[in-house]
């Protein structure tokens, strides 16, 4: 049974202030993505190729697997294949459990979230720690991503300042951090100040990497013609996990593969420029071969993503390469927080995933879309996500998940529209309805009368106007 989008969100909308501090930050990123886009000519060529390249890779993903998996150990690097989550994460145990790893540092990933790897990790006695800032945020205070790209954006500078006293961050690096600022360890705690909270941070993940057994990174892009995974980050810290530990392992879902050198300069061009308003990230770091000595692995993962090629209606969502462009312009996404959605991805390109991963879990949040289009709009590889919701909701009655009072309501306007005698009359009648007690019309029949009032009727319809506008004419 599906939690409804619109139960949880009700939840989030009772703090104003939140909401409109949710809305106004990604409003904000969105904005900076159309001033980039307008800054390059060529953009609509670009969005094009993007779209055209990945329709051609993952309609071709077969070939392109084997090619990526060939060159790949060309170079020295160890390839595996996950049917599912439950192999993916026993394939990486295993890797671990050879090497005796004990403790693993790990840059951001959407699919080891996909497949609960942290947790199947943890329960074996592993250490993982997430070293992208916002990631280990929500690793200290137990919740997951509300965002794909900006992970931890919704929290507050006050809320990570007791994240990190609880951890003893702050009793650990707080005087260190305070130092290398050359300021007061006191006024600095007391004004949440988010450059000082980012020194602790840092001191504190630097222990981390210099401590860890095993680096984990995921994968933005996989180059076929070369065997090389591309990751994409602003703080450096696929870098600093991959370079200390003697052991890296690349986790990689089949769809991140692209064919050549050219086709990751047009996706370069468009993923940071889409995702967070910039010209491109800080660091883009290409992953080929091992280190001498030391060991690389990638785990490639299908986890359903064959079954979505064959998905006549919805293969479209392989192109997506998780920019987040889509949530930063949702309407809906920007005024109810990642956490009203079922799925663990949220806006738009999520409702499509969850409902193609468990359609009975996820159906509630195909009513979190006003099907404006606007994340067709900005969407970097033309994903058609409001037609595919516009598909899932038209499905829903054949699912036994259409919501009663919806197709209550729908049926009761399919008769009023096919007899256009009882329309006018009702027409006629409406105005009735401005002189009635409110108990009588202020019933809320949710959700179509949740959040508004009765409105006040016309004394004569549109239709009476018109008809008395054409005789006025003759």
């Amino acid at each position: 049974m599906s939690t409804q989008h619109s139960k949880k969100a009700n939840i989030f909308v009772k703090d104003t202030a939140v909401v409109d501090r949710h809305d106004a930050t990604f409003w904000a990123v969105r904005s900076k993505r159309d001033k980039m886009a307008h800054e390059v000519p060529e953009w609509e060529n670009l969005r094009e190729a993007a779209s055209m390249i990945k329709k051609h890779t993952v309609t071709h993903l077969a070939d392109y697997l084997e090619k990526f998996a060939s060159n790949a150990e060309k170079n020295g690097v160890h390839v595996h294949w996950a049917k599912d989550a439950d192999e993916y994460n026993a394939i990486v145990l295993d890797i671990l459990r050879n090497h005796d790893v004990k403790k693993v540092v790990k840059s951001k990933s959407m699919l080891t979230e996909e497949c609960g790897l942290n947790d199947s990790l943890t329960a074996h006695g592993i250490d993982v720690v997430e070293t992208d800032l916002g990631e280990r945020i929500l690793q200290l205070l137990g919740v997951p991503p509300s965002h794909i790209v900006m992970p931890a954006i919704h929290i507050t500078r006050e809320q990570v300042l007791e994240c990190f006293r609880g951890h003893g961050i702050i009793d650990k690096e707080g005087q260190k951090a305070a130092e290398s600022m050359n300021g007061d360890l006191k006024t600095l705690i007391a004004e949440a100040d988010p450059t000082f909270l980012t020194r602790c941070a840092r001191y504190h993940l630097r222990d981390n990497f210099m401590t860890a057994d095993c680096g984990m990174t995921g994968a933005n892009f996989g180059i076929a013609e070369t065997g090389e995974v591309v990751v994409c980050t602003n703080e450096g810290n696929a870098d600093m996990s991959t370079s200390i530990p003697a052991l890296h392992i690349v986790s990689m879902g089949i769809e991140k593969l692209i064919p050549d050198y050219e086709s990751m300069a047009v996706f370069q061009r468009l993923l940071a420029r889409n995702g967070t308003g910039q010209p491109t990230t800080v660091y883009t770091s290409h992953f080929r071969k091992p280190r001498p000595g030391y060991e690389m692995h990638i785990v490639l993962v299908d986890n359903g993503r064959s079954d979505i090629l064959g998905n006549e209606d919805h293969w479209q969502t392989l192109k997506c390469m998780r920019c987040g462009a889509c949530m930063n312009t949702c309407p809906v996404y920007r005024r109810s927080g990642g956490y009203s959605y079922s799925y663990f991805i949220p806006g738009p390109i999520g409702i499509n995933l969850g409902m193609l991963r468990d359609s009975d879990k996820h159906y509630g949040n195909c009513s979190a879309c006003s099907l404006c289009c606007s994340c067709d709009n900005v969407c970097p590889v033309k994903v058609d996500l409001s037609t595919q919701i516009y598909k899932w909701r038209q499905q829903l009655d054949s699912m036994h998940h259409a919501d009663p009072m919806k197709k209550t309501m729908s049926e009761g306007m399919k008769i009023m529209f096919d007899h256009p005698g009882l329309y006018t009359s009702a027409l006629r009648m409406a105005p009735i309805a401005n002189v009635m007690p409110s108990w009588l019309t202020g019933i809320a029949m949710e959700p179509w009368c949740y959040g508004h009032t009765m409105p006040v009727f016309a004394k004569k319809s549109f239709h009476q106007l018109w008809k008395s506008d054409l005789k006025g004419k003759k």
